[in-house]
């Protein structure tokens, strides 16, 4: 009863896509999960309520009228804490509920529990009441995900100084907020809680943040923190946090200068959840941030039957390529052929305002010596900008000269990570520019700055010489 072909430690979004997909194959299926409810980190302390929380803040602040109605609009006058985390209940019920669903429909068996190794294909599993069962698979998926990272010199008590999995439980919003760590997690939440006109500051060791993302794209997000009275201190690091008598938290930066603040968040890395897995009993080992190295393509460990997916292999580290990735590892992992994922990927930042971006940077197509030309649309360029208010927002192109191919989108603003879908789907397909100025997008959209920007950069390329 304890054999199965696939047991999948975690039930994150790579944990769960990998279960069904297996047992729709025919295969025999377990999931272990250790948290109190099935759906991982991406469901109770990540995705889902990071992205809940910054919705329920955008709605009942009004940010999104602003432009119409000036900075002191505001839909609820006084927004609580108990007002975000009544919708995001509300929310991870629903998540919690159509998992279950789904594990229920494929017949995929799941198990709350703390799994270790025994062997490379048995684990122990310790459940809530102290009972221990041992299971077997022939084939292991490891999801378990990461955790905030925790250094000893921050004073974390779950109310004044917290990590992100403790910010959600806070039992007011704060004035101030300093976040430690400028990474898409920190950025994030610090927008969302600027958003609700709590006065932030950021700070990070680095001078500069996101550099992933095309520069002109960051300058462009820096500004309008800067405008809105964040406080950016990149290039600095906190080397003392303590917490003063009258409820307050002190920083003091490398710098000399101190500042003192409400609440403080630090957000400065994750690491991998593998540490209670007893990793040497199956032959593995993880580096210094917890996290596996997998065959990029299989995502096999350097054990046969063992495959890892998600966070804890590290870069991208989103929801949606852990999915991809836990369903690819699933199909390889019970002998299935796997075909080789799309070339580019959207990545998303749920900051305010949102960034999205897939395919190469400018900076990128500068090193790699391809001669390009860029198209640019302000979303207050388009008809639909001005009836949503839009006083900013940008969405870039940039294309070869050569093949005229679109080479990367980049997109700052409202619905970013929905638009980039567009390009995204125009990139994978090696479409030019002419399918932008030629192709025929609905009226009034924000989707027809797609038009707007490939027009500005075919105006610069000129049309395609006959060779007639």
């Amino acid at each position: 009863m304890n054999q199965f072909d696939l047991i999948v430690v975690g039930s994150g979004p790579a944990g769960r896509r990998g279960a069904i997909q297996a047992a729709k194959l025919g295969k025999k299926v377990l999931v272990i999960e250790q948290g109190k409810r099935v759906g991982g980190v991406s469901v109770h302390t990540g995705t889902i309520p990071s992205k809940t929380l910054r919705e329920t803040a955008l709605n009942l602040s009004g940010w999104r009228e602003r432009g119409f109605y000036g900075r002191a609009y505001r839909v609820k006058q006084e927004i609580s804490a108990e007002d975000l985390r009544r919708r995001l209940l509300i929310t991870l019920d629903h998540e919690v509920e159509v998992l279950e669903h789904q594990f229920a429909r494929n017949r995929v068996q799941h198990i709350r529990g703390k799994a270790s190794f025994v062997s490379p294909t048995t684990l122990d599993v310790i459940m809530d009441d102290g009972e221990s069962i041992l299971v077997s698979g022939t084939s292991v998926l490891l999801a378990v995900g990461t955790k905030p990272f925790r250094p000893d010199y921050i004073p974390f008590d779950g109310k004044t100084v917290v990590d992100s999995d403790e910010l959600l439980d806070i039992e007011e919003l704060p004035r101030s907020l300093v976040v430690i760590g400028a990474g898409v997690v920190g950025i994030e939440y610090a927008t969302i809680f600027s958003a609700l006109d709590t006065q932030v500051t950021v700070i990070d060791p680095k001078s500069t943040m996101l550099d992933f993302i095309d520069r002109e794209i960051v300058e462009d997000f820096t500004y309008q923190l800067r405008d809105r009275n964040m406080k950016l201190n990149l290039g600095q690091k906190a080397e003392k946090v303590e917490r003063l008598d009258d409820g307050k938290v002190q920083l003091t930066l490398n710098n000399g200068r101190k500042i003192s603040t409400e609440m403080v968040l630090f957000a400065a890395g994750r690491i991998g959840a593998t540490d209670a897995l007893n990793l040497p009993a199956a032959g593995l080992e993880a580096d210094s941030r917890g996290r596996l190295k997998v065959n990029p393509e299989t995502f096999q460990t350097s054990v046969p039957n063992i495959y890892a997916a998600g966070d804890v292999v590290g870069f991208p580290s989103l929801a949606s390529t852990s999915m991809e990735q836990g369903r690819v590892a699933a199909r390889v992992a019970v002998g299935a052929i796997a075909k080789e994922p799309q070339k580019y990927f959207p990545y998303g930042i749920y900051a305010v305002p949102e960034i999205s971006t897939c395919g190469l940077s400018e900076e990128e197509v500068k090193e790699r010596g391809i001669p390009y030309e860029c198209g640019i649309a302000r979303f207050r360029e388009t008809s639909r900008g001005h009836i949503m208010g839009l006083d900013s927002g940008l969405l870039k192109m940039i294309f070869s000269l050569k093949t005229r191919r679109l080479l990367g989108v980049h997109i700052i603003g409202e619905g970013a990570t929905e638009l980039v879908h567009i390009g995204q789907a125009v990139l994978n397909l090696k479409g030019t520019v002419e399918y932008f100025v030629e192709n025929t997008f609905n009226y009034p959209t924000l989707a027809e700055a797609y038009k707007i920007a490939g027009l500005d950069a075919w105006n610069r390329m000129g049309e395609i010489k006959s060779t007639v």
